[in-house]
């Protein structure tokens, strides 16, 4: 029988990445013609356009965190944290299904560890 956290886990493993692909297929608007007139327009110009460059960039990062997921749920090691071996709570993997590592380890390896 198929847990129910992991049944869930992958619909919204799914749902997310699906999710992802459309916002990174959508790409980056070309900016408007740069008007000379105004730098404050032009600055908001290039402000808009880094914004969507670091949004682009997160969600290919969040997307490959997903898809790795949705690996660990194939071979059967979802749920397990990949740092020390042992079990993701299960309300960590509630929240976030794609979370690699128990809250302890994520601790760690969020300072550089």
């Amino acid at each position: 029988m198929v847990d129910p956290l992991f049944h869930d886990a992958r619909a919204a493993l799914v749902t997310e990445r699906d999710r992802l692909e459309v916002a990174i297929a959508e790409g980056i608007v070309a900016p408007d013609a740069m008007t000379y007139g105004s730098q404050a327009a032009a600055a908001t110009q290039v402000f808009e356009q880094q914004r969507d460059l670091a949004l682009r960039d997160h969600s290919a990062q969040h997307l490959v965190a997903v898809e790795a997921a949705l690996a660990r749920l194939d071979d059967g090691t979802f749920g397990t944290c990949a740092r020390c071996g042992l079990p993701i709570a299960a309300e960590r993997l509630e929240a976030l299904p794609w979370a690699s590592h128990c809250i302890d380890c994520q601790r760690i390896v969020g300072r550089g560890g």
